[in-house]
């Protein structure tokens, strides 16, 4: 059985279903959609995110601090607290996955042992593929349909509460970092007062979404049928790998992509500070970023290595490389970034040397942990500066000490910056 936003609103009631809360700093993860709305206030990781807390009561220790149990990991200060990093493939891949289908098998595997009553999960709207549609799912088989990429926002939250009220007490949430933040900030209260008993969460890394809306435009600048795409996949190869519903397949060089012509607003501001690009508070992250061909999983704890056991007969692990150097690349973002947040139009690399960079950058610049590193440390750089353009009296409570930890390699330091005292508008 699975069960849509919709079900829930006609059979258990919702603070405004269907209504996008109107902020500024917003993802509409659902927790303003839920009976208690004003939890966005300790719970929204735009507001004032406490990292090390939360990684301390998941985890059991902050990133960088091992303790009896756990040894720190080398790479904590990028990717938060993890026991082992892998690279893996399912063997055989799933059909209609949008890499081989890590994902969606963890949680199906936690369905057919009766490990969870339900997962919550995103589907596809069914009037555009591309649009997010939360789903709690509660047979393996209707898994298939959360298979694949979308892109938007979908309020993922508001069924946590539904889905306990209808007695599933042990549940499994797939979401992104912002979602799973928030879900982790009021796991006490729905253990406390609603009777949660388990909880598995499957991450995957984010960064850069947008509205569905604005991907159907980019969409029309990649493709003179947009209509007819399936499949997007920006790959840690420095290619968008895209596919169309005639089986033709294209691969288009990072620098080849039209985000110089994309609007300004086109990712919002949200989306330019985000702190946690690896989801560092689910139980496992499963991404592509430092997997080099295939995906990467991170896992942070005693639950997600149990969830990555359910499939190791089907899994193929590797340890991941970490080649070429990542200083420069990310320099060169930075400088870019200063532009774009100063309101200053980004320099176009002249199309001659177009093909020489697109042939390069696979062979020596950052690849696999490296190339992770890399795209971390270019969203620390960018949370401080569109921050210092947009919002600085923000920046007090919106970094935490790790994103400050990783910009200073390339020169960027806390400033005397303003104070929000106001009180956020819930």
């Amino acid at each position: 059985m699975s069960i849509s936003p919709d079900h829930f609103a006609q059979s258990t009631p919702l603070a405004n279903p269907i209504t996008a809360p109107a902020r500024k700093l917003c993802t509409d993860c659902g927790l303003s959609r839920t009976d208690d709305p004003k939890r966005c206030g300790q719970a929204c990781q735009f507001i004032q995110p406490d990292y090390p807390g939360l990684e301390q009561r998941v985890h059991g220790r902050v990133r960088q601090q091992g303790n009896a149990a756990n040894k720190a990991q080398p790479d904590e200060l990028f990717f938060g607290p993890y026991q082992q990093i892998l690279s893996a493939r399912l063997d055989p891949p799933t059909h209609g996955a949008q890499w081989t289908g890590i994902t969606t098998r963890l949680a199906e595997v936690l369905l057919e042992k009766g490990l969870v009553d339900a997962v919550i999960a995103m589907a596809a709207d069914p009037h555009d593929r591309w649009r997010p549609r939360p789903v709690l799912v509660t047979r393996a088989e209707d898994m298939a349909q959360c298979r694949g990429m979308r892109m938007g926002y979908a309020p993922l939250l508001s069924l946590v509460e539904p889905a306990l009220a209808q007695g599933h007490k042990r549940l499994a949430v797939i979401g992104i970092p912002c979602q799973i933040y928030a879900l982790r900030a009021i796991q006490p209260q729905l253990e406390r007062e609603q009777g949660l008993e388990q909880l598995y969460v499957i991450g995957t890394p984010c960064s850069d979404n947008t509205t569905t809306e604005n991907f159907h435009q980019f969409l029309g600048l990649i493709s003179d049928r947009p209509q007819d795409i399936s499949y997007v996949e920006f790959r840690a190869d420095y290619k968008v790998e895209v596919r169309t519903d005639q089986g033709d397949k294209r691969l288009i060089p990072f620098l080849n992509l039209p985000l110089s012509t994309l609007p300004p607003d086109f990712f919002p501001l949200t989306c330019r500070t985000c702190v946690d690009y690896t989801n560092v508070l689910a139980d496992i992250t499963v991404g592509y970023m430092g997997g080099h061909g295939q995906q990467w999983l991170l896992v942070r704890n005693a639950r997600g290595q149990a969830v990555l056991d359910g499939i190791q007969a089907q899994l193929v692990t590797s340890a991941p490389i970490s080649k070429g150097k990542r200083d420069g690349p990310v320099r060169g973002f930075m400088t870019n970034t200063e532009r774009a947040a100063g309101g200053l139009p980004l320099r176009r690399m002249p199309a001659w040397i177009k093909p020489l960079v697109n042939w390069l950058m696979p062979r020596v610049g950052p690849r696999g942990l490296e190339f992770a590193r890399a795209r971390v440390e270019m969203k620390a750089i960018e949370s401080i500066l569109h921050l210092r353009r947009e919002a600085p009296a923000r920046i007090k409570n919106m970094l935490p000490q790790h994103v400050w930890d990783l910009a200073a390699r390339y020169g960027l330091k806390p400033e005397s910056q303003p104070v929000d005292t106001s009180t956020p508008k819930i």
